[in-house]
């Protein structure tokens, strides 16, 4: 994998992030966490659909490396959800 693919790699994975916080509704950080939140949502959501038996829908590849472009989606803005869950602070 060069440097153009793994730029444009960070640049999805923080595209997915960004959109699964959104979904969850609960927004902490800026670019460097919505790209944490896009690789450990590929990784989430990769992990439940080989789970529950689902097809990779919507794979990108970059090289060699397949990105799981829903499955992020939607592991993010579980993970995320999650965290709001856990993180929660009442005024």
């Amino acid at each position: 994998m060069g440097i153009f693919e793994l730029l444009i790699l960070l640049i999805v994975a923080a595209i997915c992030g960004g959109i699964g916080q959104s979904l969850a509704g609960y927004s902490r950080g800026g670019c460097l966490t919505s790209i944490a939140l896009g690789f450990i949502g590929a990784l989430l959501g990769s992990w439940m659909s080989k789970g529950l038996g689902l097809p990779e829908i919507l794979t990108v590849q970059f090289g060699d490396q397949p990105f799981p472009i829903l499955w992020s989606i939607i592991g993010a803005s579980l993970f995320v959800a999650v965290l709001s869950l856990i993180s929660f602070r009442g005024k």
